[in-house]
């Protein structure tokens, strides 16, 4: 167990800009049965931790407002206890994970996390860094894929194809045969040619669907949009098509027999255990020490990343 009784994390104070995020000291928390505590090595800043530190997610009832939340879902690290039943990993153990659950006292961004054991994988040799990156968007790509639901050969408009999610899943759409239309800033077309997309879309085409049926005659068979395009995605998309998006808010109307899809991330150990082996190229964008989270948020804020801040405890 821990050598100390208390550890440091973030919270955010109520819900504002990242001045909100305070760093503060607490109880090491106890793993509980199916339960490890991992000591975190890095945790990864995501788009919806800045949501759920200015209070949208409360505001949209997806968590139940509090004076204090903690902030992160990513996590790489080592398992440092395990509680009775979590049979499936061992102590000093290199692992990463997903924190699924919105309103908690304690997230990722913390020296030591408690996460079901269900919810974690074997780091498969990667670095803490390259990890940390995995778990909420390499799963969020392929759950995406899977609710897709194309064949071999199938085409795939892919927007937002050079961000965290959208590079995994050209890599992983890729993987499973299919003919990736990337959508995104010519700059980054050396990046996605490595991942295997087949054409590229450059992001200020006045109209997409336009631009896809000249290149696809009928237009794609499937796009996930993890840009939130909306209707400029799905018009993109062939009659009797699929459509997938990751973003909340409204969902686009199904025209044309097109099936609509909203994609809800859920943390799943073997599929993440899986991703760990496949080599996806890493998307670290920066790192910080855990003191700095508000600096992190601030650049997030500021977009115009390739890839992810990485907290360091």
């Amino acid at each position: 167990m821990p050598t100390t009784d208390t550890m440091r994390a973030v919270i955010a104070r109520g819900y504002g800009g990242p001045e909100v995020l305070e760093l503060v000291r607490v109880p090491i928390p106890v793993p509980g049965p199916g339960q490890i505590l991992i000591r975190v090595q890095a945790a990864t800043v995501n788009p919806v931790d800045l949501l759920t530190r200015s209070g949208a997610l409360a505001d949209a009832g997806l968590m139940t407002p509090r004076a204090t939340t903690g902030i992160g879902w990513d996590v790489a690290g080592v398992v440092h206890a395990i509680g009775p039943g979590a049979t499936s990993f061992a102590l000093g153990q290199n692992v990463i994970g997903l924190r699924d659950l919105l309103d908690r006292a304690l997230g990722t961004y913390a020296e030591y996390v408690v996460l079901d054991a269900c919810a974690v994988a074997p780091a498969a040799g990667l670095t803490a860094l390259e990890a940390a990156t995995l778990p909420l968007n390499g799963l969020t790509a392929l759950q995406s894929l899977d609710l897709l639901a194309l064949a071999p050969g199938d085409t795939g408009l892919i927007t937002g194809s050079a961000g965290a999610v959208g590079g995994f899943a050209v890599e992983l759409a890729t993987r499973r045969g299919l003919r990736v239309l990337a959508h995104a800033h010519p700059a980054d077309e050396p990046f996605l040619r490595a991942a295997g997309a087949e054409w590229i879309i450059p992001r200020d085409t006045p109209d997409l669907a336009a631009a896809i049926r000249e290149l696809v005659p009928g237009g794609a068979h499937g796009a996930l949009d993890t840009a939130g395009l909306g209707m400029a995605a799905v018009a993109a998309v062939r009659t009797r098509g699929v459509y997938v998006t990751v973003a909340g808010g409204i969902v686009p109307t199904p025209l044309r027999g097109i099936r609509i899809h909203q994609q809800w991330i859920s943390a799943d150990g073997p599929a993440l255990a899986d991703l760990a082996t496949i080599g996806l190229a890493p998307r670290i964008a920066a790192t910080l020490p855990l003191h700095q989270a508000a600096e992190a948020h601030r650049r997030m804020d500021r977009g115009g990343l390739r890839g992810r801040v990485v907290l360091i405890p």
